[in-house]
């Protein structure tokens, strides 16, 4: 076996690069599966309805259940992940949420849906926290807004191919087979990462001496405004995102089919934009003015959709710009929210802010939903031009130097070559 301390120092600098590409590989792989959960149940709603003989009202009930236990759940899963370390509720949450669905495909009833939506909620909770935590801890400083960018492409993905995995499932081994089959995802991934052998957060808790360091109030005025920056995130996308079709083929004229290609642009150009984004945040230590240069072009973008009837293709087009400039600014949004963290509170911090993403997710179908029953569908782009403008303001609130990191040199040289190169 060979020593890596007694190694010359180029040797340890790969051997460090591998890992780091091992962890982040490991976690962007956890993050993939809890999008991919979160589509789950919504894309076996005509097969729960059947089966359970409930409405639609019913069954959007345990979404709601599942947005407010994760919502309510972030913060302490943070607290945790920082206390007795990240990995350990990285691996239960993917257990629990795997096992969430596996016990709906073997007692198919209403009250288990709503027992299953509590705990995929829990589980989705610790996602956030555990995996930024990790990544915190253990990725090039250099390369960190690429790990970052990376790691929340996998999640996009994760939600892109459900529905077809889904469908695919349902069309093999029927919808209580699709349950149990996508359950079992959880469990055996998380069983990967243990072979993997991720590292832990813990020691970003610890000085040289081996004990714990002061832990410092996380409940900051930046860790609050940033939370009200999440959800203003969230608010700004989640409009588009779940209301655009609707808006678009009732208040533009655009048929179900152009609605849809337009939608896809936005979303499909969100990913490839998170990806370059990352590059960004890599190459500029002002993270708040990316993200409100990016949303101030948006909002200007969603402002002529919102007020102009633009030709199919530069509707499409305009969408498209839109999502992708919404991507670009996801990488800068993480770099925002480590650098307010104090050391060894990432967990803490990530899990405070992502509450922002919850609270906007309960409170956006019930804001656009009201706006499309009042019969004002160009408002579900000028409601969210407003929270765009408001989200370029806080991200300028927000924008501070980075803290300087508490890894040590060497360690901040073990490059991530596959992500950029270099």
């Amino acid at each position: 076996m060979v020593d890596v301390l007694a190694a010359p120092p180029q040797a340890k600098s790969q051997t460090r690069a591998d890992s780091s590409l091992r962890t982040l590989a490991a976690i962007s792989t956890a993050h993939w599966v809890s999008h991919f959960h979160i589509f789950v149940l919504p894309m076996l709603f005509p097969f729960l309805k059947q089966q359970l003989g409930v409405g639609y009202i019913e069954l959007g009930f345990a979404l709601t259940i599942y947005a407010v236990v994760s919502g309510v759940t972030q913060a302490p899963m943070g607290y945790l992940a920082d206390r007795i370390g990240a990995r350990k509720i990285l691996l239960m949450g993917l257990t629990l949420g795997g096992l969430a669905l596996i016990m709906l495909g073997l007692h198919l009833s209403y009250s288990w849906l709503i027992a299953s939506a509590v705990l995929l909620g829990l589980a989705n909770s610790v996602y956030h926290p555990a995996d930024y935590a990790i990544l915190s801890a253990h990725m090039d400083e250099a390369r960190m807004g690429r790990a970052f960018s990376i790691h929340t492409f996998a999640g996009f993905l994760g939600g892109a191919v459900a529905p077809a995995i889904v469908a695919a499932l349902v069309a093999t081994v029927g919808g209580l087979g699709a349950l149990i089959v996508a359950g079992a995802v959880g469990p055996l991934v998380a069983l990967l990462l243990v072979i993997v052998g991720i590292p832990d957060a813990s020691a970003a808790d610890r000085n040289a001496g081996g004990a714990p360091l002061p832990q410092p109030s996380i409940v900051t005025p930046t860790i609050m405004v940033l939370t009200l920056f999440f959800m203003l995130l969230s608010l700004s996308n989640a409009g588009i995102g779940n209301f655009g079709v609707v808006a678009l083929m009732s208040g533009y004229s655009v048929s179900f089919s152009l609605a849809n290609i337009a939608l896809t642009a936005f979303l499909g150009l969100s990913a490839i934009g998170v990806l370059a984004g990352g590059f960004l945040a890599d190459r500029t230590q002002r993270h708040g003015q990316v993200a409100a240069v990016c949303f101030a072009i948006n909002a200007a973008i969603v402002f002529v959709i919102a007020t102009v009837m633009l030709p199919s293709l530069l509707l499409t087009m305009a969408m498209g710009l839109a999502g992708f400039l919404g991507g670009v600014i996801a990488p800068s949004r993480d770099m925002l929210v480590r650098n307010a963290a104090p050391p060894g509170a990432a967990g803490r911090a990530f899990g405070i802010v992502s509450t922002g993403f919850n609270l906007g997710g309960i409170v956006s179908p019930l804001l656009f939903g009201w706006i499309m029953d009042q019969n004002l569908p160009h408002w579900v782009f000028g409601a969210s031009v407003i929270f765009m403008i408001l989200t370029v303001l806080l991200s300028l609130a927000t924008d501070r130097s980075p803290q300087v990191s508490s890894r040590t040199p060497d360690k901040a040289d073990a490059s991530l070559s596959i992500i950029g190169g270099g």
